[in-house]
């Protein structure tokens, strides 16, 4: 959703020193995915996304993108809409979700599970607007022709995702992931009353020698140095993602085209 203000001044760890260019073979690789600076505290998503649109050759204007997006009453918006904005443009989506607070595991694990009547039910029964607000992207999604998944977050997962050229959109904790304060409602850093901050990065690299991914962050500046690309550990990554459930984040977001779902089908065909 979004970071912290002037966070990188308040973050006391250091930055971990990045590794040499990773090869060019399976284990170790960066996708070419770059990302324009967020122009507000709450556009880390469409702006995610418009890197991941520009990464796959659309080169549509950031303003069009932010403008469209569905937004929280103070800011902010959920992968889930994000989802919907690429299927709407004609791209596959799938999500992977963390969150316990909308989908319980046994949706996942039960054969002939209505997902969007479990939803519903779940919109009517419980008063929260937040979740609701979830639920409602979720429906769209499902409608949509989206895809949900529910499999163990590990490296071995997001390996698997970034070996196919696919950047993964993460929804996480940037509390976490920035070891940094927690905020008020009104962005004020404050380590007693503030809660847990959301985020959205992209995931675009590997390196299989030092157990670290390639982060693509649009936040400026981030407590990694002036540059909107750093590396860090694999499991800091999981974490943050993990814990990305207080703000209902929690989820890894693919986005691909047709035409490359297409090629997909045809190559494990042969």
């Amino acid at each position: 959703m979004q970071p912290g203000r002037n966070v990188a001044s308040l973050t006391r760890e250091s930055p971990a020193r990045s590794p040499e260019a990773p090869d060019a073979h399976a284990q170790s690789f960066r996708l070419s995915v770059t990302t324009l600076p967020q122009p507000d505290e709450t556009t880390c998503g469409p702006t995610c996304l418009h890197a991941i649109y520009n990464f796959f050759d659309n080169d549509e204007p950031l303003p069009g993108v932010i403008e469209r997006m569905w937004k929280l009453e103070h800011g902010g918006t959920y992968a889930v809409y994000l989802a919907c904005d690429a299927l709407r443009n004609g791209y596959r989506a799938r999500i992977y979700t963390y969150n316990l607070t909308v989908f319980d595991p046994t949706w996942f694990t039960t054969p002939g599970v209505d997902l969007v009547d479990k939803l519903k039910r779940q919109r009517d029964l419980k008063d929260e607007r937040r979740g609701q607000h979830a639920i409602d992207g979720y429906l769209e999604f499902l409608a949509l022709g989206g895809r949900l998944r529910f499999a163990n977050l590990s490296e071995l997962l997001i390996h698997r995702i970034l070996g196919r050229q696919l950047p993964i959109l993460a929804g996480l904790s940037a509390t976490y992931l920035y070891r940094s304060e927690r905020e008020l409602p009104d962005g004020t850093l404050d380590d007693v009353r503030g809660h847990p901050v959301g985020h959205f990065v992209v995931i675009a690299g590997w390196d299989a020698r030092s157990r670290r991914v390639m982060v693509v962050d649009p936040y400026e500046p981030n407590p990694w140095g002036p540059s909107h690309e750093y590396w860090i550990d694999v499991d800091r990554v999981v974490a943050a993602i993990l814990l990305g459930i207080v703000t209902h984040d929690a989820n890894l977001l693919v986005v691909y085209p047709k035409a490359r779902a297409a090629l997909d089908r045809k190559r494990r065909s042969h």
